[in-house]
């Protein structure tokens, strides 16, 4: 589920901002909303982008194509993978939430990106997908009151792609670059680990040189 990086509220894309700090750091220079509420940077075609316009596209596109990979990966292996993030499963409701401070608006707007379903077991999993350049990611980087306590979250990095659940968050754990919590040692999903190799070199390819 995208999250604003400045204030944790549900944003579009990963890596942005939300609609309101977007305006606010832009130290209140009006910014039309489009109806379908992607943000419209002024004088973007005549001037080109500016670093904060930049920063925040460059950011969303990182997202998607980790999101993409883990989508194909899980794919490729034969799951059913279903997009959950609020966009996906309630269009429209990105308009009446905005404003709206409440609990399950909250929790509707941390709604996981997919729900994968194992072909074999019939069991089904929260996954929330992560790109860190650090490779670094522990509960201190989820949005306080999280709701969804039995998520997996997939940390997409420029050479890895590891594994780790809200609970082994909550007891201390972490991903960092020496961990070994890689997602084809998750027994709860038996995944074959040359495919993973496979996508983690897609991994290295795509996100070489990103910061």
């Amino acid at each position: 589920m995208p999250e604003c990086t400045n204030c944790g509220a549900y944003t579009k894309y990963n890596g942005g901002l939300c609609f309101k700090c977007y305006q606010e750091q832009r130290n209140g220079e009006e910014i039309e909303e489009a109806p379908n509420s992607e943000v419209v940077m002024p004088d973007e075609s005549e001037n080109g982008l500016t670093d904060r316009d930049r920063n925040y596209r460059y950011n969303m596109i990182k997202g998607r194509i980790a999101e993409t990979l883990i989508q194909e990966l899980f794919l490729s292996l034969g799951y059913n993978v279903f997009r959950y993030g609020m966009e996906n499963t309630i269009p429209g409701i990105m308009e009446l939430l905005k404003g709206v401070r409440s609990d399950v608006a909250s929790q509707i707007r941390r709604m996981p990106d997919f729900v994968i379903q194992d072909p074999k077991s019939k069991s089904v999993y929260f996954i929330e997908v992560k790109f860190r350049a650090s490779e670094n990611f522990s509960f201190k980087d989820l949005p306080k009151n999280y709701p969804y306590e039995n998520a997996y979250f997939i940390l997409v990095s420029k050479s890895h792609i590891k594994c780790i659940t809200y609970k082994e968050l909550q007891e201390g754990g972490e991903i960092t670059p020496t961990s070994r919590n890689y997602l084809g040692g998750r027994k709860e999903f038996d995944l074959q680990k040359q495919v993973i190799i496979d996508f983690c070199e897609f991994a290295v390819q795509f996100f070489k040189g990103v910061e």
